[in-house]
């Protein structure tokens, strides 16, 4: 059995199941990187990750490079003399890091590669209404989410998940395949599994073009988009009403399965219900944001917001 000497690499919260199973599990971790604390909130004060916050708590050594390449960052890790390096929901590494460990560094990727390389594999999941998804580790290489794959686990996603609830199942599976991937390396009795060159679907970086809502289309795919951006980025389009025009986001909807009597985008409002045309039906608006408002239900909305008889979203 080797003695493994792990350098772990993340930093949203995400990351923090992992990091926390590895402590748990008496794993020996002999340096954590992340992310440098950045200025957030109206008073622009500098805030650690969440991988920092537990890396402290457990008075582990941290790191928070701003260049991967610096000289003096890595003889600070070649010191460490790790054996193994972790990567959750980190950066992209420069060869000189993952390649110091001697028994390699690896990652764990929301998707089942090959598909959904990239940088929002859990939104995008979602928006595409699969019904399967699940965990990856993989040896990294050169190229993005493209090394010999180590292990998988699958997770199904149901009509219901948003991406926040598929994050936290994926976020606990994941932590669980980290373990399993390590045991193996330890024992030496990993099998590795190269990945076709062909991807099938990427998943990637969410914008604001990609993120709009185009009621042009059927009800099953505005809700899914809708869903698979819950609660972050969030799916937004523009309310047109009357000469006002504002870009609202919307996270909670319902299909209504009838037909549609309006052109797509038309606003109808009656009995504190929301709805909004689409090709084949009706979506009815559960929750919205304002813009410089927080988000709030519909009945909140109608009892303060007007909506004039041509109201339409776009």
């Amino acid at each position: 059995m080797r003695t493994l000497r792990i350098l772990f690499m993340g930093t949203p919260d995400f990351a923090v199941a992992t990091l926390k199973a590895l402590v748990e599990n008496k794993h020996t971790i002999v340096g954590v990187i992340t992310a440098p604390d950045k200025p957030a909130g109206r008073g622009r004060k500098l805030r650690a990750s969440a991988v920092k916050n537990y890396a402290q708590e457990q008075g582990l050594t941290i790191l928070q490079p701003t260049n991967l390449k610096d000289p003096e960052f890595n003889n600070t890790l070649k010191e460490l003399d790790p054996n193994l390096a972790i990567v959750v929901a980190f950066r992209m590494l420069p060869k000189i890091v993952w390649q110091l460990p001697t028994y390699g560094t690896f990652n764990l990727h929301a998707s089942l590669l090959p598909d959904y390389r990239g940088a929002a594999p859990i939104n995008w999941a979602i928006i595409n209404g699969e019904t399967l998804t699940g965990n990856t580790t993989f040896f990294i290489d050169e190229h993005i989410d493209t090394g010999a794959v180590i292990m998988q686990n699958e997770i199904a996603i149901a009509k219901t998940d948003t991406a926040g609830i598929l994050h936290d199942k994926l976020m606990i599976s994941g932590s669980k395949l980290v373990l399993e991937t390590v045991d193996q390396i330890a024992s030496n009795t990993i099998t590795l599994k190269p990945q076709p060159i062909a991807e099938l679907k990427t998943a990637y970086k969410l914008d604001k073009e990609n993120t709009k809502i185009n009621w042009n289309t059927t009800n099953e795919t505005i809700y899914n988009l809708i869903r698979g951006l819950n609660p972050y980025p969030a799916a937004w389009c523009t309310l047109n009403n009357n000469d006002e025009k504002l870009a609202v986001k919307i996270y909670d909807v319902q299909m209504i399965t009838e037909k549609p009597e309006h052109q797509p985008g038309f606003i109808i409002i009656a009995n504190n219900l929301l709805k909004v045309a689409t090709t084949d039906g009706y979506i009815a608006i559960q929750k919205i944001q304002l813009p410089s408002k927080k988000a709030m239900d519909t009945k909140s909305l109608l009892n303060g917001y007007t909506f004039q008889e041509n109201a339409m979203f776009s």
